[in-house]
């Protein structure tokens, strides 16, 4: 409260109206979208209050939606701590990945925005740490936008702030992404999905240890998902807003998200989708055939010899081929 108090709410003079107004902010985007009743307040006043907080919590993401450590110094205990990963991505700082949304826009152009889930819906670059943490989110792309596309903006757009790996490290990317210096993908054209193992545990080549591997550590940014879109029902289901919006909405509740994490220890919700035995919802991702061209002319001979050279060591030490 007092962080989104210094953004903006405190306008008012008294703390209970500051704290309602949070409140009904809360339940708009996680429980009820009609609450006149449970309030006690007209719509245009709920209205009023919900943007207000908005606007504050819109302030607070710039602070909170970024990396910890911006130099990516240390290394992560989910990396260092677990023989699965440890040492071979001991320089991997994040995971990369597209999600979809529920959006309303006008008659007009619901077509380009109807991707591959069937319903009109945002497709929404983020960025996540091996906190579960939320580091960069660009939404507003329109569901049929391709991955790699909105991936290839944001390097572009130096206005964006999207968080460069440094020297040596590096961000995981599934097959939609083009493996180029600082991002790593999976081999493409074998199984690279967890699900997919799990219908057959048995490798059929070489390159899928690798493969298994590289998506048992990406399904992180899974589970995040699952935590917003389980906590937030406006992810699921978003209500007649405008559509910028529905846009600041979705960077808002990963604001909150962010500010959960680092604050509780204890959230129900964190610790349910910390459980790795708990599967978490793999949404498809756009694949390999709609990369752009001029993408796939940035391949990293650099990165898939460290591709190469990981694979080789999981193989030698789990599989002894």
């Amino acid at each position: 409260m007092q962080l989104i108090g210094e953004r903006g709410v405190n306008s008012l003079n008294d703390q209970p109206d500051r704290y309602k107004m949070v409140a009904m902010f809360l339940l708009v985007v996680g429980h009820d979208q009609m609450i006149q009743e449970r309030v006690q307040h007209s719509g245009e006043t709920v209205s009023i209050h919900f943007h207000h907080v908005l606007i504050a919590c819109l302030k607070l993401a710039m602070d909170i939606i970024k990396p910890k450590d911006p130099t990516f110094t240390d290394i992560n205990p989910k990396i260092r701590e677990d023989d699965r990963y440890w040492p071979y991505f001991k320089n991997c700082i994040g995971a990369i990945d597209g999600t979809h949304v529920p959006c309303i826009v006008r008659s007009k152009e619901q077509i380009k925005y109807i991707g591959r889930k069937g319903f009109t819906s945002q497709n929404i670059m983020v960025v996540c740490d091996w906190d579960m943490c939320f580091t960069f989110v660009w939404p507003g792309w329109e569901g049929t936008a391709h991955d790699a596309r909105i991936f290839d903006q944001a390097l572009r757009r130096q206005n964006l702030n999207f968080p460069r790996p440094p020297s040596s490290k590096y961000y995981l990317v599934d097959s939609g992404y083009p493996t180029m210096m600082g991002y790593l993908g999976p081999y493409k054209g074998e199984r690279h999905h967890l699900p997919d193992f799990k219908r057959n545990s048995s490798f059929r080549n070489p390159n899928e240890p690798f493969n298994f591997f590289h998506s048992s550590l990406p399904c992180t940014i899974e589970r995040t998902f699952g935590v917003s879109k389980n906590r937030f029902s406006i992810l699921r289901s978003m209500p007649y807003f405008k559509f910028d919006t529905q846009i600041h909405l979705f960077t808002t509740t990963m604001a909150i998200h962010n500010f959960i994490r680092r604050r509780s220890s204890t959230d129900k919700e964190f610790n349910y989708y910390a459980n790795e035995d708990i599967t978490a919802e793999i949404e498809e991702g756009d694949g390999p055939s709609g990369i752009p061209l001029e993408m796939l002319d940035k391949s990293s001979t650099i990165m898939e010899a460290l591709r190469d050279r990981i694979r080789d060591e999981i193989i030698e030490k789990y599989y002894h081929v």
